[in-house]
């Protein structure tokens, strides 16, 4: 059994895991700030402005719900003129098969929400040189090959990303 707080801990893996658990909680306060609500609900918005008309499981997936709990999230959103359940062009016969959708004031939402991303990320490089920027992202990039695991974890991790800036993404693998 490997012990955590031994001498084989280096600094960096420890100031790589105490940077990543900040920011997590500097981009969730941000966005509980922006839309009171709680779980996967701003990465539920997020991920249909990009993927707009995913399937409820494709989301569950993404999300890492239960199906049952994505639908409560659904109904929540829809409740709130978030989102709206579309027929999906490949829907079954029986009618079933649902798209979903950002109505245009959950679009607005999406937009508040990775403005918020944007600050608390930009907040958290304040000092940072362009050049050290640049070899940051490089080494960054390089870490994230190494973290998915399967091809749906690979949208786990990219579900709060703002896909059209992160040309060349490290992660390797098709778009939802």
């Amino acid at each position: 059994m490997r012990y955590t707080y031994t001498a084989g801990m280096d600094r960096t893996t420890n100031l790589l895991g105490a940077l990543a658990l900040a920011i997590t909680d500097r981009i969730r306060s941000g966005m509980k700030h922006t839309f009171d609500r709680s779980g996967e609900s701003a990465a539920a918005i997020v991920v249909l402005g990009y993927a707009p008309g995913l399937s409820v499981e494709i989301l569950r997936q993404v999300l890492d719900l239960s199906h049952p709990g994505t639908v409560r999230l659904i109904d929540r959103l829809e409740e709130d003129g978030l989102v709206e359940r579309r027929k999906a062009a490949d829907g079954r016969a029986d009618g079933r098969a649902v798209a979903l959708h950002l109505t245009p004031k959950g679009g607005r939402l999406r937009r508040q929400l990775m403005d918020r991303r944007l600050d608390m990320l930009e907040a958290a490089l304040k000092g940072l040189t362009a050049d050290e920027r640049s070899v940051l992202g490089d080494l960054l990039a390089k870490v994230l090959t190494n973290l998915p695991e399967t091809e749906m974890a690979k949208h786990r991790i990219c579900r709060l990303c703002a896909v059209r800036t992160c040309c060349n993404c490290p992660i390797p693998g098709r778009a939802i």
